[in-house]
């Protein structure tokens, strides 16, 4: 079998076949298997098998180092998510230029499953027969320990193979590695390398330890040169949610559910999903792809035991043989179920009932408007975003202003003039949508909008206070989710709806009530259609004949 049938072979597995995975694991392989049917269509990315093939047999020759495979005098041998892997960053090309797609990798993987030693032959893969001439190969750290996890298994594949360093003619020097006829070049990097570097592949492991994006920004501005440039981030969960791989992993989550589209950037999470049991050794050997290969099951079974005693344990295990991000809030949605919630559009519902809502942010800000149609047993949502002109000027790269351009252009992204939120332009669009469709009313949170309301009560618009607060929220939340799982709520495969509801945590309460909220108060992710599709779905709720226990209050037609 070829690597790119076992790597096809190993997401249809994961997808249909029931193996054992964690949601963001069989996302990434619903992306590869969508990106071999739209291959097959055309489309912009191909995959060349010769180029799998060189990297996986070079990979093969690489002998292990230590262990019960090195006291054996063994060979790598990939297991199949590796080899999942290492077709996605290696394998798709640009079918016009031939060059490779993928220009970073990100994989959070817990500890002990083999990742360093993998990443030390891809890196000398880089170094010695990628084909780039005067190649630099950096594996960059915080600390010289940490640097040399990849670096030394790197040195070491080297002296443990003459023969192979011959054929390459490699340089095996204290420090670094070196071909001196190409001036190729592999060493470890620590701290803020600086610039000056002209990296055409950059390791940087356990990127949780880094407290800012000096390593990361160096590497790749100092690709800029190079055609086929790789900057591989691995590394396992942590506690610091506000650093930088937090960001990195939230970035690359969202790419993954499809609320963030980047085609540069590969993905592979192994973590519990919501819902799992840390203390259970199933979730364990779920979140631990080398189980029963590089990851012993005893001493998992052993460590785990621990954790069950003592707290302080219990955090190092989340995070290092989980993968958990202790601290963090938890995703609201499944948005692999969401992905598959595609319905009709708007327009089939003209003239039917339905409710709306409307979440009128800062003057700065997006604002939405959100409207839920009811079909039977099935409901479906739309939602509408009015963002200022001015404010798309605002920002530097970690606020939304690019992720505002992706969406220039869709009906439902208006863009209207000035600096501050254009209450008339909504306040048209809400009567707009009363003529075409039977707006059973209109909800609104009484500090946001009072003023609108009135206009539009004396308009014929029947207006709805509806507090954004816990007690209104937390059924329609939760009523939502449970629909999207049966497929009983609908959307129309929105980008913009996507990436707010991918957007939301969700909030708890001790009661288990929840709320909707971003990540932190800081995050320029926003979450304003999601709460406004919240709101218009609680409308729906409140309904006599709706059929599910829920507290009206706080609702009341103006």
């Amino acid at each position: 079998m070829t690597a790119i049938a076992a790597a096809y072979q190993f997401a249809a597995d994961v997808c249909y076949d029931d193996k054992p995975a964690p949601q963001t694991v069989k996302l990434a392989c619903q992306r590869f298997i969508d990106d071999v049917s739209e291959s097959q269509s055309g489309g912009r990315w191909e995959l060349e098998l010769e180029r799998v093939e060189k990297v996986c047999k070079f990979l093969g020759r690489m002998p292990h180092v230590k262990g019960r495979w090195a006291a054996k005098s063994e060979t790598f041998a990939l297991a199949d998510w590796q080899v999942f892997a290492t077709v996605n960053l290696y394998g798709w090309v640009d079918r016009d230029t031939g060059l490779r797609r993928f220009r970073e990798g990100y994989i959070q993987v817990p500890r002990k499953n083999g990742k360093s030693f993998w990443f030390a032959g891809l890196g000398n893969y880089h170094f010695a027969a990628d084909g780039d001439y005067g190649a630099e190969v950096y594996s960059g750290a915080t600390s010289e320990k940490q640097a040399w996890e990849v670096f030394r298994p790197a040195r070491l594949q080297w002296v443990k193979s003459e023969a192979l360093a011959k054929e390459y003619d490699v340089e095996v020097n204290a420090k670094n590695l070196a071909i001196i006829s190409s001036g190729n070049r592999f060493e470890p990097i620590i701290g803020n390398p600086g610039d000056g570097s002209s990296p055409s592949c950059a390791i940087v492991d356990e990127f949780d330890a880094h407290d800012s994006w000096a390593m990361l920004d160096t590497m790749q501005t100092g690709m800029g040169d190079r055609e086929e440039p790789l900057l591989l981030v691995i590394t396992t969960a942590g506690t610091s949610i506000g650093g930088p791989c937090h960001d990195k992993y939230n970035e690359c989550k969202k790419i993954l559910e499809g609320t963030v589209k980047d085609d540069r950037v590969f993905a592979l999470i192994y973590e519990p999903d919501e819902g799992d049991r840390w203390d259970c050794m199933e979730t364990v050997e779920k979140v631990n792809p080398n189980f029963g290969i590089s990851v012993n099951p005893e001493y998992l079974q052993t460590q785990l035991e621990q954790a069950r005693r003592s707290g302080p344990k219990q955090n190092a295990f989340r995070t290092k043989h989980l993968n958990q991000w202790v601290g963090a809030r938890t995703s609201w949605m499944n948005m692999l179920a969401w992905q598959a919630a595609r319905g009709k559009g708007r327009e089939a519902f003209k003239g039917k009932p339905c409710y709306a809502a409307v979440d009128l942010a800062q003057k700065i800000d997006v604002c939405t408007v959100s409207t839920t149609f009811r079909d039977g047993d099935k409901f479906h949502t739309f939602v509408d975003a009015f963002v200022p002109r001015g404010a798309m000027g605002r920002g530097d790269k970690r606020t939304p202003v690019e992720q505002y351009l992706k969406f220039e252009g869709l009906d439902n992204f208006h863009l209207t003039e000035g600096d501050a939120t254009d209450y008339g332009a909504i306040e048209g669009f809400i009567l707009e949508l009363s003529q075409q469709y039977q707006v059973r009313g209109l909800g609104y949170d009484q500090w946001q909008a009072e003023y609108l309301a009135q206009r539009l009560t004396g308009e014929g618009v029947s207006c709805m206070q509806y507090q954004q607060n816990v007690k209104n929220m937390s059924a329609p939340m939760k009523e939502i989710e449970a629909r999207v799982l049966e497929k009983k709520f609908r959307h129309d495969g929105c980008p913009l709806l996507t990436w707010f509801v991918g957007n939301v945590m969700s909030r708890r309460d001790e009661k288990e009530n929840e709320y909707p909220a971003k990540e932190n108060k800081d995050s320029p992710n926003k979450i304003d259609g999601a709460v406004s599709m919240i709101m218009s779905m609680g409308l729906w709720m409140a309904e006599k004949d709706y059929g599910s226990v829920y507290d009206h209050r706080g609702m009341r037609a103006v």
